[in-house]
């Protein structure tokens, strides 16, 4: 068995050894294309939605959901239309009605309720206020029981 043995390299030769290996074995890369343009220059619009501002954003998601929410409603509507098309225009007339008047209905007790809601309050003070907001728990048992809820 044959064994070839070097010399150990001295540390400049070793410097000089780690260089070359470096230089042979490329570990980084320049890319040679121009750096981007910054400064005053308007942006250029990329591809895809065109920018808008953020009110408009929201709308505009709020419409595609709208849109999507539709389909299966319009499609509800299509196939109680079709079924209803085999039936004398009597009950064609009530199918169609139907929804109409169930939206007249919710609608009146809608603003029936509207007086039943609690009155909105409004509180400013002028100073500093200190609120205490302690639950306390209280066991009242009995016919006749008083509760005392004093510190």
């Amino acid at each position: 068995m044959h064994t070839e043995t070097t010399p150990a390299l001295t540390d400049d030769q070793a410097a000089v050894e780690a260089r070359r290996i470096i230089a042979d074995f490329a570990t980084s890369y320049r890319d040679p294309a121009p750096l981007p343009a910054y400064g005053p220059t308007p942006p250029v619009p990329q591809p895809g939605r065109p920018p808008m501002s953020s009110k408009a954003v929201d709308t505009s998601v709020v419409m595609l959901a709208a849109g999507a929410a539709s389909v299966p409603i319009g499609g509800s509507v299509s196939l109680v239309l079709y079924t209803l098309g085999h039936v004398d225009p009597t009950q064609l007339a009530i199918g169609a009605a139907a929804p109409v008047a169930l939206i007249l209905a919710i609608g009146g007790l809608l603003r029936r309720a509207r007086g039943v809601l609690p009155e909105e309050h409004h509180h400013t003070y002028s100073g500093p206020v200190y609120q205490d907001q302690r639950t306390q728990q209280t066991k009242t048992s009995g016919l006749w029981a008083r509760t005392d809820n004093r510190q």
